[in-house]
């Protein structure tokens, strides 16, 4: 019996060293990352389609709406007439205005006469003193006389003097008058919406017989030349965008097609909340119809990498965004290592810049029972 049980315990000893010995010492198979060439590096964006030119338009006048010359979809030209207010009150004051006007340039013609007969009148008072004045020297009339004469000659250039000075009164009437019948024009022009620029009509806001304010919103309008994409990128990626950039933008209703643009303005103001930096992408090639606010998909391509040794970010610990600790193969067993990265991919690798010891090799996913110093077997999992 104690033979027995001397052979028992010696075969569970040896069970368990080969236990032990088969958990912690067997090789562990590993698979490591090799050395890509012509990686491109993306980021990726979510948001809409937008226009840097739109624009709500309405009338600078107010009174009933008569007429609406287009509708929600229509291409209109720079000038055209978009829509109509009842312009009856406003004739009938242009037709007053143009009645001043009128009586303003019949009371300059009035006084530019009397002018002319004041200026007669001191001309022929003038003459008539002259000639008395020489009497008087020959005692052929009385002095009194003489003095009447001259008297008759300063009242006339005062008279013409008053006159010349009317002009410049009526005149300034004139020119007030005409300038209130511009304003009246100017106002009944204005009851005619035109378009601003070459638009499409986004929104039509109103129907015919609505009573609109002066400034109320009649159409939204937008320039189709200057579509441009809303995208919306994570701050933790952003360092690497510049204007200038090239994109690939996906539409929700067209996911099989790729439309490509540029960078074209990068915002100065991050989302607080979200952590969102806002980023304008301008089209090379854009949609034959676009419908602002569809969503989009944008992958901004900020570099290319001749050779790259690409890390899973779920192979990475302690990551700070710049450096990490990672488990690499080096000479048959497992070691981890602090290594610094570069770059982040699109699909959640990150770009190995230093920290690799010679020979060794990144182990692409840490498996269960992986230790410092662990003895490993490289599959070829993961080779290219």
């Amino acid at each position: 019996m104690t033979r027995r049980i001397m052979i028992g315990i010696v075969i569970t000893l040896a069970v368990a060293v080969f236990a032990w010995f088969f958990l912690t010492e067997r090789p562990i198979g590993v698979s490591t990352v090799y050395v890509e060439t012509d990686v491109p590096v993306r980021i990726y964006g979510l948001g809409t389609i937008e226009a840097r030119i739109i624009a709500d338009v309405g009338f600078e006048a107010g009174a009933a709406l008569t007429q609406l010359e287009v509708d929600s979809g229509d291409l209109v030209e720079a000038g055209q007439v978009l829509a109509s207010l009842h312009p009856a009150e406003q004739k009938a004051k242009v037709a007053r205005a143009e009645a001043g006007v009128s009586a303003a340039a019949a009371t300059l013609g009035k006084i530019e006469a009397s002018v002319v007969r004041a200026r007669a009148i001191l001309a022929q008072r003038e003459a008539t003193n002259t000639r008395q004045q020489e009497l008087v020297e020959r005692k052929a009339i009385s002095a009194q006389a003489a003095e009447e004469a001259q008297r008759d000659v300063a009242v006339a250039a005062a008279d013409l003097t008053v006159a010349e000075s009317e002009i410049n009164v009526a005149r300034s009437m004139l020119a007030d008058a005409e300038a209130a019948l511009q304003y009246e024009i100017v106002l009944l022009e204005h009851h005619e919406l035109r378009a601003p620029f070459d638009a499409v009509v986004v929104e039509r806001h109103v129907e015919i017989g609505t009573v609109v304010q002066a400034g109320a919103r009649i159409f939204t309008l937008m320039d189709p030349t200057t579509i441009w994409t809303l995208a919306y990128v994570d701050e933790e990626r952003a360092g690497a965008l510049e204007l200038g950039q090239s994109a690939e933008v996906r539409l929700r209703s067209l996911p099989h097609e790729v439309f490509t643009g540029k960078i074209a303005r990068i915002g100065i103001e991050s989302d607080r909340v979200n952590e969102e930096r806002r980023v304008w992408i301008v089209c090379d090639q854009c949609p034959a119809q676009v419908f602002l606010g569809e969503q989009a998909e944008v992958r901004i391509t900020v570099a290319e990498l001749s050779e790259a040794l690409l890390v899973p970010e779920t192979a990475i610990t302690s990551f700070d965004g710049h450096t990490g600790r990672i488990w690499v193969a080096q000479d048959g067993r497992a070691h981890q290592v602090v290594a610094t990265f570069g770059y982040r991919t699109e699909d959640a690798r990150v770009e190995l810049v230093s920290g690799l010891p010679d020979d060794a090799r990144v182990i692409e996913t840490p498996v269960k029972g992986l230790a410092e110093g662990r003895m490993v077997r490289i599959s070829e999992r993961g080779a290219p």
